[in-house]
């Protein structure tokens, strides 16, 4: 019988905060959107240092292995 009470204990403090998770869930995803975005631009600027640096290399004949 105590497990059953501190289940409806739980349940009453806490389904205000599941509430509000599932609200501010979208906000939060739109407001990391623009990170995730800059993420992968500065993803991309490193990927193409890497192949400048890796080209005298490369026109040599070094072949990375896979």
């Amino acid at each position: 019988m105590m497990t059953f009470l501190l289940w409806l204990l739980l349940l009453v403090f806490c389904w205000p905060i599941a509430l509000l998770a599932l609200i501010l869930w979208p906000l939060v995803w739109l407001i990391a959107l623009p990170f995730r975005l800059l993420g992968f631009a500065v993803d991309g600027v490193f990927e193409f240092l890497r192949a400048l640096f890796m080209l005298p290399a490369r026109v040599i004949g070094y072949r990375p292995a896979r």
